[in-house]
């Protein structure tokens, strides 16, 4: 069994609000829902209250059920009204433009969830914007993606004021009996069985500019939400923290102890201290973290090996090899291999 510290991974109060919002409008009973997942109501007016990627997941499995909705929440008023993304929204506003204001959301996206990712790549149309959760053990429900997915789609048209589709949205999970509501609403070819759950933005889409757009406002919304980063850090425990901070940092090399130090304003003994008193080292830490990302690089099968070792930091693929045979008791490309799904054909609109 693999051990290690683990960061603890939730969604706003704020966010989960509006998802239960949105539960209760498709007819949930919301209060026998959070009762029987064991949530106490109370807390979703606590700004600082975090739940858990599986009491989330949870929610979602119990609401999908007792509502007979396969494609609940699968609805451009519904994700409108309710993916509610606060502060960070308003940062995005008064962005210049539409790819501006998404890099936005993946700088900040910690304030709304850090057991939620959202990655921009470029292609040759426009972007994908790519979209998924970390940590929990629970599977992650469909209805929870897709409904994350058409949040984004539908906020990125509110704010350009228009109307417009994606030029394609694929999904990890296999294909459902009737994939007709799925088509209709995203308005473009949706696949199944993918290697990510995306979507691809054409240029021009990405490049409109925002009627909201506003530098001295974007700045100070930008102030707000470092503020609001720093105090979610400062609430958390030390070893959190320097994960977090190892996992953005070691595509480009891997960390040194001092450098992460640096970064949380302490001194590397100061450093040492906290961890042990943590029960940890730097160097498990770093170890854990690369085995988080590991898990989650290796289920992509399109990213070849030599690019997951550039991800995690290591020198060569002798290196990420040793690892998965210490990690997983298997080589990476064995550990692949049990994620891999039977190819799905393409399906168009």
């Amino acid at each position: 069994m693999e051990t290690g510290t683990v960061i603890e991974r939730g969604s706003s109060a704020a966010w989960v609000r509006g998802v239960l919002e949105m539960f209760a409008r498709e007819g949930v009973d919301v209060d026998a829902l959070l009762r029987d997942a064991g949530l106490e109501a109370g807390v979703l007016n606590d700004v600082q209250r975090r739940y858990s990627i599986d009491e989330v997941s949870l929610l979602w499995e119990l609401a999908v059920e007792r509502s007979g909705k396969a494609t609940l929440g699968l609805s451009k008023e519904l994700a409108a009204t309710y993916g509610k993304l606060g502060v960070v929204g308003h940062a995005m506003m008064s962005s210049p433009t539409l790819l501006a204001a998404l890099e936005r959301f993946a700088r900040y996206l910690n304030v709304v969830s850090n057991a939620a990712t959202f990655v921009l790549c470029a292609a040759p149309e426009g972007h994908w914007f790519e979209f998924g959760h970390e940590g929990g053990e629970r599977p992650v429900p469909r209805q929870r993606v897709e409904f994350g997915v058409l949040t984004m789609l539908s906020f990125c048209n509110w704010i350009t004021g228009r109307d417009f589709n994606a030029l394609a949205v694929e999904f990890v999970d296999p294909p459902p009996a009737d994939s007709s509501v799925h088509q209709a609403v995203f308005g473009c070819p949706v696949r199944f069985g993918q290697a990510a759950n995306r979507a691809l933005l054409r240029r021009s889409d990405l490049a409109l500019p925002l009627s909201a757009r506003d530098p001295a406002l974007a700045q100070l919304h930008d102030r707000l939400i470092e503020d609001e980063l720093e105090k979610l850090a400062a609430g958390a425990p030390t070893s959190q923290r320097v994960r977090e901070l190892l996992a953005t940092r070691l595509s480009e090399a891997e960390p040194r102890r001092e450098q992460i130090a640096a970064a949380l304003k302490v001194s590397d003994r100061t450093l040492q201290r906290r961890l042990q008193a943590e029960g940890t080292t730097f160097q498990q830490l770093l170890d854990d973290t690369r085995r988080e990302l590991a898990q989650k690089y290796l289920r992509r099968p399109r990213t070849p090996l030599r690019d997951v070792a550039e991800l995690l930091g290591f020198e060569d693929q002798s290196n990420l090899f040793r690892a998965c045979k210490r990690w997983f008791g298997e080589s990476p490309g064995r550990y692949r291999a049990r994620f891999e799904m039977p190819r799905v054909p393409r399906q168009s609109a």
